[in-house]
């Protein structure tokens, strides 16, 4: 299939006028003081005073966001948000040097191969610039292979380069952050019962003190909450019609509120809400005390130590021959702990596992008739045939170029917004302790199903459709199919990274849909609700995959069509800008897990690797220059090498707590004389439904704060 000239403009001219209006609109609708809880939630809640000025559009703060320097980033957001923007940059680096080496090589190469093209031909095609122009055993071929050879070494070294600064960056980071309670905490899973007391909190404190007698400070035995929630839950939204009601109690009495409170309670019904929220409140109290709790202890606690080393050896140690009982890890972060998964046994996260799995699974396959149905609106001239009634659309002039070049990937991406979502729910059930697994978790579900549906699925469903049988008679024979659908399908994965990036990081900006749902609420619901902030954590599930996804893409297309790669600059550098912002000023930074998205991020970047080179060793066979592809092998088994080498000297410090830099950080606490660290450690492993319950200060309602007894 040849590359369409007139679809690929169009959706180059759709997406880039949506953009351009789009944040257009945004710089305008950001500096409205009605529209700061969408546009400067994370400001709002934390009290910093907002840059607002009506009806003055600027693009300013896309300059600034380049002008941000990474210990900016580091320092206010975390070394999770640095990695994100890294990867960014590194797309920027890399396409930057690729497109060089495309447009001033490959492409005159690929141009003046075929000297016989008619005019015409070239004048409505861009093939003419992709290797699929270059003839059948011509020795030009070389200098695609020469091109490949720097790509492949110069993204090795750049992975090389970023695994090890984001490595120092995070002994670095552990370091500034040694005061964290996690680094002093583990958590335990599998407590058998304590045959004696007939208790599981007991039994920790006896285990830790003989195995661990000069380290080990405390423990927080872990209870069942469920019916502790279920009354929170209806305290909190009786507390907010109590304050409700006791606002509308004090207003001033004018005509028109004397006219609203005919129809508003009176003062009686304002005290029997107060006597039944105290209820629940007194009911909740007596489910915290300490004898109900003992009848509901579950085999998890968080158990402190008085030194990082003590808490690290107890961590990465086996506790006991039975690896189902006293299973050890570090503690995540206070903030960062999934309290319901840790209700799960471990016995039965396997299970979960494997359920989690099995849904993903029937989730990608169902997709693949949305992506068949896309896909059947590229073929356009297949789908006149399998549907006669299309060829009207022929009758206007040009709408057959928008139809073809950007409604498909504009409905594809359209699927894809929502897909993060479902595997971040079905993350949710397979028992992650911490929010931040589980979207790591998510990222790779989410990663995958990209691969197989918007990748995969797309070359398939395309020009393989009628080679599919063929290709699982003869696996062998996958590199060259492979290869000869990757170069006809150029067109609809341009027109996917067009739509993705100019239109897709142009509408997160602007926040459409919560911009909506604010007017909408501010306009329903009374003024009150125009001061609340729309704070959400930052969706590192949803960005890493796709931006991934991107590098991928281009990968693949570096050698193949070389033209694709300047819209990838395009990409991230708007990319970088939109999140950049995003981070400052819109989503809260809710955990810290010190760079352990950077592995993940590797991994993606080496199975795009991987994949471009099966492509090439395929489409330099069906080039007829097999030496070429025999070539190309050698380099696939040094890519693998050097990953395995990654995996050996980077990843293991990511995974496990290095006993040295906890030593260190215990050296320097002693040497600055700070102590009582530990002491506060378990405060802040408190579970929600432990905290103490009642009307606050302004209620003047008289509930004390609960004491265990």
């Amino acid at each position: 299939m040849m590359m369409n000239a007139e679809s690929l403009v169009a959706s180059a001219g759709i997406n880039l006028g949506l953009a351009v209006v789009v944040l257009t609109l945004f710089s305008v609708l950001k500096r409205q003081p009605g529209n700061a809880p969408v546009y400067f939630a994370r400001r709002i809640a934390a009290g910093e005073p907002l840059p607002l000025d009506r009806l003055r559009p600027s693009f300013a703060w896309i300059l600034a966001a380049f002008r941000l320097s990474d210990d900016d980033v580091l320092r206010h957001r975390g070394l999770d948000a640095l990695v994100l923007l890294r990867l960014f940059k590194f797309g920027i680096k890399f396409f930057t040097v690729c497109s060089i080496v495309g447009v001033l090589v490959l492409v005159p190469v690929n141009y003046t191969c075929r000297q016989g093209l008619t005019r015409t031909k070239v004048s409505y095609s861009t093939d003419s610039f992709t290797i699929s122009n270059v003839g059948r055993g011509s020795n030009r071929l070389w200098v695609h292979f020469t091109c490949l050879c720097f790509i492949l070494f110069y993204v090795s070294y750049l992975l090389h380069k970023e695994y090890k600064q984001i490595l120092d960056l995070r002994i670095r980071h552990i370091s500034y952050h040694r005061h964290r309670p996690d680094q002093f905490t583990v958590l335990v899973r599998g407590i058998p019962l304590c045959t004696e007391h007939e208790a599981r909190g007991c039994n920790v404190d006896h285990f830790f003190s003989k195995h661990y007698p000069l380290t080990y400070q405390s423990y927080q035995i872990i209870h069942s909450e469920k019916n502790v929630e279920e009354l929170l839950s209806v305290a909190s939204s009786m507390e907010r019609k109590v304050k409700k009601l006791q606002k509308q109690a004090v207003r001033k009495c004018n005509f028109w509120h004397w006219i609203s409170s005919k129809f508003q309670p009176n003062a009686a019904d304002v005290a029997v809400h107060e006597e039944t929220l105290k209820g629940v409140y007194r009911r909740i109290r007596l489910l915290q005390c300490e004898n109900v709790l003992k009848q509901k202890e579950l085999p998890v606690a968080f158990v402190s130590f008085k030194s990082r080393i003590g808490a690290a050896l107890a961590a990465e140690t086996q506790q006991h021959v039975n690896p189902l009982l006293w299973i050890t890890e570090l503690a995540p972060e206070p903030k960062d702990v999934l309290w319901n998964n840790l209700v799960i046994p471990y016995r039965r996260l396997a299970i979960h596992r494997i359920a989690v799995f099995i849904a993903a699974f029937l989730l990608t396959v169902f997709f693949a008739f949305p992506v068949t149905a896309v896909q059947g609106i590229v073929q356009f001239e297949k789908l006149k045939k399998w549907f006669p009634p299309v060829k009207a659309v022929q009758l206007i002039p040009g709408l057959s170029s928008v139809l073809a070049g950007y409604l498909p990937s504009a409905i594809l991406n359209g699927f894809i917004y929502l897909i993060p979502f479902a595997m971040l729910a079905m993350a949710s059930l397979e028992g992650c302790v911490s929010r931040s697994r589980k979207e790591m978790k998510a990222c790779s579900m989410v990663f995958y199903f990209l691969i197989g549906n918007v990748f995969f699925l797309s070359l398939l469903s395309g020009s393989l459709l009628d080679q599919l049988g063929e290709s699982f008679a003869h696996p062998k024979d996958f590199p060259s199919h492979l290869a000869s659908a990757v170069s006809a399908q150029v067109n609809f994965f341009v027109t996917y990274i067009l739509t993705d990036g100019m239109s897709g990081f142009s509408l997160e900006i602007l926040q459409l849909g919560l911009l909506s749902w604010h007017f909408i609420k501010a306009h329903s619901f009374g003024q009150e609700t125009k001061k609340l902030p729309y704070l959400y954590g930052f969706p590192y599930y949803r960005v890493v995959p796709i931006v991934s996804l991107a590098i991928l893409i281009g990968m693949v297309y570096s050698v193949i069509a070389p033209l694709l790669l300047p819209f990838l600059i395009i990409y991230f550098l708007l990319g970088y800008a939109v999140y950049v912002n995003q981070m400052q000023y819109v989503y809260e930074i809710g955990y810290d897990t010190c760079g352990q998205y950077w592995p993940y991020i590797h991994h993606y970047i080496f199975i795009s690797v991987v994949l471009m080179q099966i492509t090439m060793v395929g489409l330099f066979g069906l080039k007829s220059k097999p030496g070429a592809s025999i070539c190309t092998l050698p380099l696939l088994v040094l890519n693998i090498l050097f990953n395995e080498y990654c995996k050996i000297r980077f990843l293991p410090t990511f995974r496990h707590c290095t006993i040295q830099i906890a030593k260190e950080n215990d050296d320097r606490d002693e040497k600055e004389h700070i102590e009582g660290i530990q002491e506060s450690t378990l405060n802040s492993y408190q579970p929600p439904w432990m905290r103490p319950v009642g009307f606050d200060q302004e209620s003047n309602s008289l509930i004390q704060p609960l004491v265990s007894s």
